[in-house]
């Protein structure tokens, strides 16, 4: 009787653990093969006049085409697509050599999405960068860290536009986001942009202070500081916990 049993409940058996086996494989070749993060999804072409989600997205990546000219505007980042809007994809499209219309047609999305790296960072910056010299990431700022992060990403797209303006020179990022004990441990104020992830401390190479404040004044920064040997970028103007004017000290 209980070899009966045995060889009559050994069949269901295998087939529970076959089926385990296969679960765990192609959970496993997921895990390995699933992106971090996609493009940005295109559905339609957008033009001034429309609203949405998409062209929140859109204004974020040509927030640093904020003006011709030294100017304290910033392209506003409400999902809205007015003058300001179309103005800055115009000049996004004559840097890369298209027709500038001010109008996201299918080559300008194009060339929007190829400054998009997969795990949701820029084609010259990574996330590496901006994090925390005391090994904290994006962790224990004045926001969270998932904000932090957010607000580093929409800091790599402005200075996507400072470097094309430099000539494609390499930006070195010398202090990006700050912990609140890194911020104080290197004289920061208790509420320094940089603890907010809105902030970097940049260098272009082969080009001075100077040239790099020249390229930021027309790229909607609403901070700009020189120093010495660096220069403070910040967009402190566009969030309600930053400082709430401008400050260009060049």
């Amino acid at each position: 009787m209980g070899e009966r049993i045995g060889s009559a409940l050994s069949a269901p058996l295998r087939l529970c653990s076959a089926l385990a086996v296969a679960l765990l494989v192609v959970a496993g070749s997921f895990a390995l093969s699933a992106p971090e993060a996609a493009a940005y999804s295109w559905t339609r072409q957008l033009q001034e006049g429309d609203s949405g989600e998409d062209v929140q997205e859109l204004q974020i990546r040509v927030a640093g085409w904020a003006a011709d000219g030294a100017s304290k505007t910033n392209v506003a980042v409400d999902g809205q697509f007015g003058p300001g809007t179309k103005a800055a994809v115009s000049r996004f499209q004559s840097a890369y050599g298209l027709s500038a219309s001010g109008v996201v047609d299918s080559a300008t999305q194009d060339a929007l999405n190829v400054l998009e790296d997969s795990d949701g960072s820029t084609a010259h910056f990574d996330f590496a960068e901006f994090e925390s010299k005391d090994g904290t990431g994006f962790g224990s700022g004045n926001v969270d860290a998932s904000t932090v992060q957010e607000n580093v990403r929409r800091l790599m797209y402005k200075l996507e536009a400072v470097r094309t303006k430099a000539g494609d020179a390499a930006i070195t990022v010398n202090s990006g986001f700050r912990s609140l004990a890194h911020n104080e441990s290197v004289g920061g104020v208790p509420n320094s942009q940089h603890t907010y992830g809105i902030a970097a401390d940049v260098v272009i190479s082969g080009q001075g202070v100077g040239d790099t404040i020249g390229h930021a004044q027309t790229s909607g920064f609403s901070g700009i500081i020189r120093y010495d040997t660096f220069t403070h970028v910040d967009s402190r103007a566009e969030y309600d916990y930053g400082a709430t004017s401008w400050y260009w000290s060049v």
